[in-house]
């Protein structure tokens, strides 16, 4: 991680609310990376756990956050790094070559804004096939319409501040309506291929896979044909609990 008197080429910003658990398994990745050149700051949604004093025993820098969308404009409110990566605290970059490689193809490709392929942190056969749909999907319409996960969304610095960062209007795929307000705007937007993000599926056991799958795909409808949700049309509790761990 860089110093606090160096200007750092990325800046990781993490929403997070109860997150004690995954969190410390989010951060070792991010210390285990070949890249080096970032700083990290955890937007704090009024945790009752140790989500801060973990974010702090990690060398991050801490902000008041709130839900996903206005926590991410919060730590980026505050990044110095000429990019910056959105994650999700419940995500773990598998490979110590993440950073490098996705920033280096991203450079490469032109991108201004981009995401990478999804894998679950499970075994279940089902969850690597929704996952896998899912990726098919999101290449099918990357030059059409984009789609990236807010749990794992790179951007120019100077991109996020032009399009206004993420809409605090919009409560739902508000992660989507970003990357399609960059397009939009004329930045380039690709989905990088160098290593793909794992991710938990606890919201998929908590809600059920069908529930979450036909929420998505209703999702999608309504941003073609009426726009982004300013009203949340489902039950939507943030981060994590005092339970066992989430990610298996």
């Amino acid at each position: 991680m860089s110093s606090n008197n160096h200007q750092p080429l990325l800046t990781i910003v993490i929403p997070a609310k109860n997150e004690e658990k995954n969190l410390p398994k989010l951060l070792s990745s991010i210390r285990d990376q070949s890249f080096e050149d970032y700083e990290v700051v955890v937007a704090e949604a009024g945790s009752t756990d140790k989500t801060r004093d973990i974010a702090l025993s990690f060398g991050a820098k801490v902000v008041e956050g709130g839900m996903p969308g206005p926590g991410r404009n919060r730590g980026a409110a505050v990044a110095r790094g000429k990019y910056v990566l959105f994650l999700d605290a419940d995500v773990i970059l598998a490979s110590p070559k993440f950073l490098a490689d996705n920033l280096k193809e991203m450079q490469k490709k032109g991108a201004c804004v981009a995401t990478v392929k999804v894998k679950p942190l499970s075994r279940n056969p089902v969850d690597k096939a929704l996952h896998e749909l899912y990726n098919a999907f999101a290449l099918a319409t990357e030059k059409i319409r984009p789609h990236a996960p807010g749990f794992c969304i790179f951007v120019k610095k100077h991109v996020h501040d032009e399009i206004g960062g993420f809409d605090e209007s919009v409560v739902f795929a508000e992660d989507h309506d970003y990357v399609q307000r960059a397009e939009k705007a004329g930045y380039r937007f690709r989905i990088l291929r160098s290593h793909p993000i794992a991710v938990s599926v606890r919201r998929l056991e908590k809600d059920g896979r069908l529930s979450i799958a036909m929420k998505y795909v209703m999702g999608e409808l309504h941003m073609v044909v009426k726009g982004p949700y300013k009203e949340m049309p489902y039950e939507y509790d943030m981060g994590g609990d005092d339970k066992a761990s989430n990610i298996k």
